[in-house]
């Protein structure tokens, strides 16, 4: 079903904006993995934003709380479930939208395809919330990652609202540092300005949407099956699952295709007596397979749907044209969250491969 993710690791997620809690099933958890509350707490803190309230006027507190999979510290090897708990949902805005849905939200798609029994509170299972599950679960992915591989994952934004960071130069350090800012972005003097295009939208009642980068450290080789599990395909699918996802690009992206062969081809060298790329244009995958090179692609986010400006839809009740003005809270844009998202996908997607790939045990060693 649609809400199952993964081969070996698996991540369900269930719960919906408005309702009691949103949560993450995770199978296939090593057994020996040391997990505990404050590194799920700590993914989720870096969700919030509530320094920014145009980024997220709700502003949950997260309560959590791990139902199964983990005793004294470490992981069983058995489901981890995790459940966040839905505090501050108020409901009352969305009365006067049932049946009226709104413009470019999966409104529309979910009565097509569920007719009058889609949940429209908030988005219901379309919602930016639903990514909670996906940060506990990145958050579980991680810890695999980082005590069985070494492996490491990162993300930031590279464009919001229109404005873009100016630095190519920047580190994987560079990139973790940047969420200890008010948005995470490596370049300040863009970050100050983003923020100023944040305000301005959010007077106007309209949003805007961003461009994320997910990075890893050197991730081994071999991950990835040609031709139809492709390491490159399994991520493209992760990310684009994010609902306010519209593209993707690995390495140079698009900027590939305006290249010449001999512009773009990363040269192959010999380094600490292995073959490398010496510029790692493509993203650290070859026949979308993983080279020993770091990881690293964007995503494109759209902007929020709920705004406060007058927009046209129709009244699915009578059939009959109408508008509508989103009254509710609404983060001015998803890019902060969706890009967090990205990266626990990554993580996810990884462990799953690496678990395949024979380089994860099922039992980690103490």
């Amino acid at each position: 079903m649609g809400s199952v993710f993964g081969r070996v690791f698996r991540v369900v997620t269930f719960g919906e904006s408005h309702g009691p809690a949103v949560g993450v099933v995770v199978d296939g958890v090593p057994a020996g993995v040391a997990i505990d509350e404050s590194l799920i707490r700590r993914e989720l803190e870096r969700r919030r934003f509530c320094q920014l309230p145009i980024l997220n006027p709700r502003c949950e507190d997260e309560e959590f709380q791990i139902l199964s999979g983990v005793k004294d510290g470490f992981t069983e090897g058995t489901p981890v479930a995790v459940v966040v708990w839905n505090r501050r949902a108020i409901s009352d805005y969305y009365s006067e939208l049932w049946m009226r849905p709104r413009p470019g939200h999966a409104d529309l798609a979910y009565y097509l395809k569920f007719g009058r029994f889609y949940d429209h509170r908030g988005g219901g299972r379309a919602s930016g919330r639903e990514t909670v599950a996906r940060v506990v679960a990145g958050a579980i992915a991680k810890a695999v990652l980082r005590q069985t591989i070494n492996v490491e994952v990162a993300s930031h934004l590279v464009e919001l609202g229109g404005v873009a960071i100016s630095r190519e130069d920047y580190t994987f350090e560079d990139v973790v540092k940047a969420w200890e800012k008010p948005l995470p972005m490596v370049d300040d003097d863009a970050m100050r300005k983003a923020i100023d295009v944040l305000i301005s939208a959010a007077r106007d009642g309209d949003s805007v949407g961003g461009i994320g980068e997910v990075i890893t450290t050197e991730v081994p080789p071999g991950l990835g099956e040609p031709v139809f599990d492709k390491l490159k395909a399994d991520l493209a699918k992760a990310v684009m699952s994010i609902g306010s996802a519209v593209g993707v690009e690995f390495g140079l992206g698009f900027r590939l295709a305006r290249m010449r062969g001999s512009e773009a081809n990363d040269q192959i060298v010999l380094r600490d007596g292995r073959p490398r790329l010496e510029t790692n244009r493509v993203g650290g995958m070859l026949g979308g397979m993983s080279i020993g090179e770091p990881i690293r692609f964007r995503v494109a986010f759209k902007p929020t749907p709920s705004i406060r400006k007058v927009q046209r839809t129709v009244d699915l009740e009578k059939m009959v044209e109408t508008t509508i003005t989103f009254k509710g809270r609404y983060d001015v844009s998803t890019a902060p969250k969706a890009i967090l998202a990205a990266e626990a996908m990554t993580a996810i997607v990884l462990v799953d491969h690496a678990i395949r790939a024979g380089l994860i045990p099922r039992v980690i060693k103490r």
